[in-house]
């Protein structure tokens, strides 16, 4: 084994792009990953904004380019534009927040209808956000259950504590490189 020499040359650009209802907090999520810090900022993203993180996976150098996208109903149209050329998908909801749970399916067939190739094991994980908070109305089993169905790792996460954020990422990674 190399130990941890990276081999450059062999650097790899990943598109990740964030997808789910308005609120759920993909935002947070993206600065928690890449900044190590919890934006309690809560201005709505308008249209997308690309944040990049650098990380090895076995070795492998990666470029992450991270579209944050808005999840407002009006911006739908817009953001699917954003889908284009992603290497991956990460689905959010907000676990104290039923709506946007139920929301998973639609986001999840606009973002399957608009990517090309349309490949049904398109590397996706699911995020439910906001574990930190009490009032939950979307039990954990409720969520591994759809996506169990659908074969895409579920993550528990709060972008607040930073709870397996980076191990979402880095799972939704090693899917997209083996693609």
């Amino acid at each position: 084994p190399q130990g941890l020499s990276m081999d450059a040359s062999k650097k790899v650009d990943l598109k990740i792009i964030i997808i789910g209802a308005l609120g759920v907090g993909k935002t947070s999520l993206l600065h928690q990953y890449v900044h190590k810090t919890f934006y309690e900022d809560y201005r709505t993203t308008l249209g997308a904004s690309i944040l990049t993180k650098v990380l090895a996976v076995d070795s492998t150098p990666l470029k992450l380019q991270i579209w944050d996208t808005g999840g407002q109903e009006r911006f739908r149209s817009m953001v699917s534009t954003f889908y284009k050329g992603s290497d991956g998908c990460m689905l959010a909801f907000d676990v104290t927040d039923r709506e946007s749970f139920e929301a998973l399916d639609n986001w999840r067939d606009d973002f399957l209808e608009k990517v090309i190739p349309r490949e049904q094991d398109f590397p996706m994980v699911v995020l439910g956000n906001k574990i930190d908070l009490s009032d939950r109305q979307v039990p954990k089993e409720t969520a591994s259950a759809w996506c169990k169905e659908k074969d895409i790792p579920y993550f528990e996460v709060s972008a607040k504590n930073n709870i397996n954020v980076a191990e979402a990422f880095e799972t939704l990674a090693k899917q997209a490189l083996s693609t």
